[in-house]
């Protein structure tokens, strides 16, 4: 029986921007389109994915079912959106709303978990069992992938990392910045970029984004380099905590965050005081595909033996 050369299909629905991907059955690029998110219009969002999909198939043979990442998880008692960043997004059922829209099953999952999933299957993590994935952005997210397979858990919230507290703050980190969902303190509203940018402004009274002050540090800035020295300490104990929970045989860092390359040498050394071990052997490691992994993720949702059955 001859082998099936029709491409997956991954969608990543970010704040933003929706990418999406044709992937061949080797893991290379057939197609890669990429267009503006609409912000605050769920039926719009719903109309884009399908006609970015629609395009997708034109340009490749594809197989039918389509994998999508989410900024959020679908709730296993309701079936409805939660804990989306994307807010409009909260509370519709998604993954039936989108089957409808495109005449094929969907698969959705955490944008975190596709970028997981994407580098233990052939990126940075490739061939590790246990992987924790951590996208530094204009959010938080992570993702966990043990022996090739997305930990969803019983509530369909592991890995959500970005939304626990900062582990062993200090004084001027108490009680912490309200965050988007209610509580104060979490771990987003301090690595996030717009996090590491708000944080700077409390200390110097001057407006920076995340990169202005990544390059202010690089070129010496003395108020720059203290303020990503404390973004360094908080992610070290951030990850620390993680390392303690679930002690994970690889850390991969994605996002535009995770472009500040001191961080692979600064966090592990800074970590060590946290971690309850008496060594500390961890990597900790950049993401391979970049911006690319989440989407590659996404198409990687349904195996292909599967999809290609469909």
């Amino acid at each position: 029986m001859p082998t099936d050369r029709r491409c997956r299909i991954g969608i990543d629905l970010g704040g933003t921007k929706i990418e999406g991907v044709a992937l061949d059955p080797s893991g290379l690029e057939a197609t890669r389109l990429r267009v503006p998110a609409p912000r605050d219009d769920y039926h719009a969002t719903i109309s884009t994915i399908a006609n970015l999909v629609q395009r997708l198939s034109d340009a490749a043979p594809c197989v039918d079912p389509v994998g999508i990442g989410i900024p959020g998880a679908i709730s296993p008692v309701t079936g409805l959106v939660k804990n989306a960043n994307s807010t409009w997004l909260i509370g519709h059922a998604l993954d039936r709303d989108l089957e409808l829209a495109l005449g094929r099953p969907v698969r959705l999952a955490n944008d975190a978990n596709c970028f997981a999933l994407s580098e233990s299957i052939d990126g940075a993590a490739a061939g590790i069992d246990c992987v924790f994935g951590v996208i530094l952005g204009t959010g938080v997210g992570s993702g966990i992938v043990v022996d090739g397979r997305v930990m969803n858990g019983r509530n369909a919230i592991a890995g959500e990392w970005g939304h626990g507290p900062l582990p062993w703050p200090t004084e001027d980190e108490m009680p912490g910045t309200v965050c988007y969902c209610g509580k104060r303190g979490c771990v987003e509203t301090f690595l996030s970029g717009p996090g590491l940018a708000a944080h700077h402004h409390a200390a110097t009274q001057i407006v920076l984004d995340a990169e202005g002050i990544v390059a202010g540090a690089e070129q010496g800035e003395a108020s720059c380099v203290r303020s990503l020295d404390r973004y360094t300490e908080q992610l070290a104990k951030a990850l620390a905590n993680v390392v303690n929970v679930l002690d994970p045989d690889v850390i991969v860092l994605g996002g535009g965050l995770s472009n500040i390359e001191t961080l692979y040498r600064d966090v592990p050394t800074r970590w060590e005081r946290y971690v309850f071990s008496d060594e500390i052997s961890t990597p900790l490691v950049k993401a391979r595909h970049g911006d690319s992994s989440g989407v590659r993720g996404a198409a990687r949702l349904w195996p292909l033996a599967v999809a290609a059955a469909r």
